[in-house]
């Protein structure tokens, strides 16, 4: 969406917001093998090979934004935007616990979010998982409101028991 030439893109003062690499995997790999940072996830913490193919699907996609430190070319996160019917988006993010609570997340969702209403997107909507509360003031704090609470909507995955696990 962003990125149709992989060349291509985006800069703030502090980021840059590009395609997925190859040399994104020791990076993209710290964060997702991270059970806190993917605890709201529809995905576990991933092993190395787990995450060198999910780097694979990221370089193919044009709906994962990954975002990089401009200081020191370290990628510190991603977001995706995913695209839904009527001209709308899906915004999501993941960044490397190691920079959380640094704006990071804002300074990202708020460059691409106005990237996508220039490029002619209606709308831009979230969903979150309840219990995820940072996220939700994040999203708060972008001028999105909450407008349903789903329980139990959707489950990613199965436990030890074969239980459903992972709902958002």
């Amino acid at each position: 969406m962003f990125f149709p030439d992989a060349k291509m893109k985006i800069e703030t003062d502090r980021l840059i917001f590009r395609r997925f690499s190859e040399n994104d995997l020791l990076d993209l790999f710290e964060y997702l093998s991270d059970p806190e940072v993917v605890k709201f996830e529809p995905y576990r913490s991933m092993t190395l090979e787990e995450v060198r193919q999910e780097l694979r699907l990221r370089i193919a996609s044009d709906e994962m934004v990954a975002v990089e430190l401009k200081s020191s070319g370290k990628l510190i996160g991603n977001v995706y935007l995913g695209k839904r019917d009527n001209n709308a988006l899906e915004i999501g993010f993941v960044f490397n616990k190691d920079y959380w609570k640094q704006g990071y997340a804002m300074e990202s969702c708020a460059a691409v979010i106005r990237e996508a209403f220039s490029g002619g997107i209606d709308r831009i909507y979230a969903t979150c998982d309840p219990e995820n509360q940072g996220s939700w003031r994040l999203l708060e704090r972008l001028g999105f409101s909450r407008t349903a609470h789903l329980e139990k909507n959707v489950y990613f995955w199965k436990d030890d028991r074969g239980q459903p696990g992972g709902y958002i």
